[in-house]
């Protein structure tokens, strides 16, 4: 099936040529005029890419950029040679690739068959977004595809297999990885296969690397270097062709630094990589997310949804996102649940998404639309609150040895005493601890999961003197737990 390439024809001088172009390089095209009926048109025509070839200043170039985005469909505009400021178009009808008029035929050809290609790569991949970064992500995958990413290398046929290193205990991560013979370990009642074995020939995806024990990690290295391993309790070596992919949200260089991963295991993995980026560094992805996540989540749950507001959807763009994608797909199935059939304004947007802040139920339901609820909607309320009785649990958890910290002023500064403020500038603060009976943690009203989190943390560290060890004791979590919070949280 050839590609299917749309094109505007408020500059026929650009448009006849470049159409005729891309009809002898195999494109099928059609000539349309912005201020058709758009959503005719791209009901008929269902392009893959859209050539703006002019008029983008004026307001039916903007109505056929939006409609291309919400079919999926990659935008090139055509801009004049005499407009002063490209990038002021781009700001205005969002992220697109652009080219400067006169165009001669055959690069245009070119720019559309290299915007295509990544658009498959994108359906192939499932990553999607317009954004420099992502961008950037795509052209690393697709210099590194056919040494690295399955689907696109020639083990595309062969299995590929996956396993969460942080959701198994040490003891059974390892038969997952390397299998185990009969009777190696109490319950190992027949022999069975590990992930390397079943990923021969394949590819082995490794997800939150970061999180494997350091003694599994020399046998992981040792892998890595020979090619081969014995199975729980074998004594017989098996050699595998396994192409290895690991992920992880950690900061490995860090991690090598003060001892948690080792860096000759490091250096064995890093030999490509890709960094993906967060939501909040990537913006103008977050409409086509939005776009993709409100289809596809009308159709999981049998809802029609008429869309969001333009002040919704800016609120959904400058939020912070500190869920990244999950936390917006989370917010989008909660929109197509709780409020279908109408759009969603800005006031339905709850104010801790743009304050960044942990949310539990995103959409206030009106009365009248709470009585109707269904399952679904009863099923996702019910997982919401469980969520939430395990945050609290986990928070109680981490605080078994809580201490109130109270910061006193030493110099010039509003800073907090108490419950009180001074109103002054330019401060240092002290912290002060109260006698051990007195412990608790410091709670101001406002303050999210977060915020408690890290006060407890910091009261920790302060009352040991910057003992981890003692401190992860007294919190109740593991020292690498509490590392990772103090890099997360900035704390020194």
């Amino acid at each position: 099936m050839s590609d299917h390439v749309l094109l505007s024809m408020d500059d026929l001088e650009s448009a006849v040529p470049v159409n005729a172009a891309l009809e002898v390089a195999g494109f099928d095209t059609t000539l349309v005029s912005s201020r058709d009926d758009g959503r005719v048109v791209f009901g008929a025509a269902r392009p893959d890419l859209v050539i703006l070839t002019g008029a983008l200043h004026d307001r039916p170039a903007a109505l056929l950029t939006r409609l291309a985005r919400e079919h999926g469909a990659v935008i090139l505009g055509l801009i004049e040679s005499s407009d002063p400021d490209p990038q002021q178009i781009v700001r205005d009808l969002g992220h697109m690739t652009w080219m400067r008029k006169p165009v001669e035929p055959t690069d245009v050809v070119q720019v559309v068959r290299r915007l295509i290609g990544r658009r498959r790569l994108q359906e192939r991949t499932g990553i999607l977004g317009e954004s420099p970064a992502i961008q950037e992500v795509l052209v690393k995958i697709e210099q590194m595809a056919p040494q690295a990413i399955h689907a696109l290398s020639p083990r595309r046929d062969k299995p590929f297999v996956a396993v969460n290193c942080a959701a198994l205990p040490e003891s059974l991560l390892e038969s997952e990885l390397f299998g185990h013979e009969k009777g190696a370990f109490t319950g190992a009642a027949e022999r069975r296969l590990g992930r390397f074995e079943l990923a021969d020939g394949g590819t082995l995806f490794l997800d939150e690397i970061g999180e494997m024990p350091l003694s599994l990690q020399v046998k992981l290295l040792r892998v890595l270097e020979t090619r081969s391993f014995f199975r729980v309790g074998g004594a017989t070596a098996i050699r595998v062709d396994v192409r290895v992919i690991a992920a992880t949200n950690r900061a490995l260089k860090e991690a090598v630094g003060i001892g948690d991963f080792r860096d000759d295991l490091f250096y064995r993995l890093n030999v490509l990589s890709i960094y993906l980026p967060p939501l909040r560094e990537r913006k103008p992805d977050i409409p086509i997310l939005v776009n993709r996540f409100v289809r596809q989540l009308s159709d999981e749950h049998g809802r029609s949804f008429a869309g969001m507001a333009p002040e919704a959807l800016e609120i959904l763009v400058n939020a912070q996102w500190p869920g990244n994608v999950r936390e917006l797909r989370n917010l989008i199935e909660s929109m197509v649940v709780l409020a279908p059939g109408r759009e969603i304004r800005a006031t339905d947007i709850p104010s801790d998404v743009s304050e960044g802040g942990t949310r539990f139920l995103p959409v206030r339901v009106p009365a009248a639309e709470s009585a109707q609820g269904q399952g679904k909607e009863l099923e996702f309320i019910f997982r919401s609150l469980v969520d939430l009785k395990l945050q609290f649990e986990e928070f109680r958890r981490r605080i078994d040895h809580p201490q109130q910290v109270e910061v006193v002023e030493v110099g010039p500064s509003p800073v907090y005493i108490g419950d009180g403020v001074h109103p002054v500038m330019d401060a240092e603060v002290e912290v002060v601890h109260p006698q051990a009976e007195d412990r608790r943690v410091l709670y101001e009203t406002g303050m999210t999961m977060a915020d408690v989190e890290r006060s407890a943390i910091e009261a920790a560290l302060a009352e040991t003197g910057g003992n981890r060890r003692k401190a992860a004791a007294n919190l109740g979590i593991g020292e690498r737990t509490l590392y990772r919070k103090i890099k997360e949280f900035g704390l020194t």
